[in-house]
């Protein structure tokens, strides 16, 4: 990111405050820029001139600013403000009409990009990977939610960074697969861990793509599972009965103590019994380093990040069609992408070392 644009995430929440850098920051130029609309969305490329006589072209300081305000809008558009809300913001600012459907153009800057994300090569090795989904609204005949397939991975060094989303009418495990198989195109050889819900299929699809990989179940959808089945004032005692079961100091421990969760719990409450005892890959996490277990026992890692799609999209309501929705993920996902690129996820940078025996011991003996 340039330092404008790094500006402008930061204020995102304060409208007064974005306004205000806006207007230091593309005063010079704005009003040159809102006239001609944009002109590289209006029939010919950067730096080319329109016309014979006009004597515009997208270079210079009237370049500079122009990306700006584009890169701008983008941002303001991935942070879920509708293009009318954009146009109407710009035309307070400044007092000249912005039509939506020109805002609208802008985002479309996007829609290579959305191409190459897809696309891009990945790294050959990542210590896990989860797969979640998360319901949105989309418009094709009618409105209706789709599900947006969501796989997010970290290397063995510990960066974590999201390989691939896809949208699809209805979660299913056929889906996960087929991006996985993708991932493989796109440069994937060694998973040594997949961490998902309990969705119906998707423990084999995952296993079926990388068989040498290992598969640990959601521990929170499996707590979700556990209170649906209890009643309200009881609740808390169970949960908090739960927690001791997968927060043991190790497996062993684990099973003991989720022995003595069924023992106290499954006679008022039997179904759970068979619902954990059937439930499979409860402790596989207990095989991997200490310092990266509570990172791996849930897809808590997607989770947050569902929880501010869902925020940030409450404004659009619905989105008119699928590429509108494509570009919109995409500018979340290559934000989120650019900001932990660099950073280590908790725990893995202590661990490099016994990850990466992890991988030699799978699949190099």
């Amino acid at each position: 990111m340039t330092d404008f644009t790094t500006e402008v995430v930061k204020r995102l929440t304060n409208k007064d405050s974005l306004m205000e850098l806006f207007r230091k920051e593309m005063e010079k130029g704005i009003n040159e820029v809102i006239q001609l609309e944009l002109t590289g969305f209006l029939g010919y490329e950067k730096y080319a001139i329109k016309g014979h006589h006009s004597g515009n072209s997208r270079n210079g300081c009237y370049q500079r600013t122009a990306e700006n305000l584009e890169r701008t809008i983008i941002l303001m558009y991935s942070k879920g403000m509708t293009t009318r809300e954009i146009a109407e913001l710009i035309e307070k600012m400044y007092g000249q009409y912005y039509t939506p459907q020109t805002v609208s153009n802008i985002t479309k800057v996007t829609q290579k990009q959305v191409e190459k994300f897809h696309n891009r090569p990945i790294a050959s090795r990542y210590s896990v990977i989860y797969g979640d989904a998360t319901m949105l609204n989309l418009r094709r005949d009618s409105v209706a939610k789709e599900a947006v397939h969501i796989l997010a991975g970290i290397t063995p060094e510990g960066q974590k960074e999201i390989l691939d989303y896809r949208i699809y009418p209805e979660e299913a495990s056929e889906n996960y697969y087929e991006m996985l198989m993708d991932l493989k195109r796109r440069g994937l050889k060694e998973v040594l861990l997949f961490v998902t819900d309990g969705l119906t299929g998707l423990q084999e699809a995952c296993l079926k793509a990388f068989p040498k990989a290992s598969y640990q179940r959601c521990w929170v959808h499996v707590s979700r599972t556990v209170m649906k089945r209890v009643r309200v004032h009881d609740r808390k005692d169970v949960m908090e009965d739960l927690k001791a079961v997968y927060q043991a100091a190790d497996e062993k421990q684990a099973q003991k103590n989720l022995k003595d969760f069924l023992d106290k719990h499954s006679p008022k409450y039997p179904k759970l019994k068979k619902l954990l005892e059937q439930t499979p890959s409860l402790f596989t996490f207990y095989r991997f380093p200490k310092a990266i277990r509570r990172s791996i026992y849930t897809t808590n890692l997607i989770e947050s990040l569902n929880k501010k799609l869902k925020r940030s999209t409450k404004r659009k309501e619905q989105f008119p069609n699928e590429a509108a929705m494509e570009r919109y993920l995409y500018t979340v996902f290559n934000q989120y992408n650019s900001k932990f690129s660099q950073r280590v996820h908790k725990g893995f940078g202590k661990v490099t070392a016994e990850i990466l025996e992890l991988f030699d011991v799978v699949y190099n003996n």
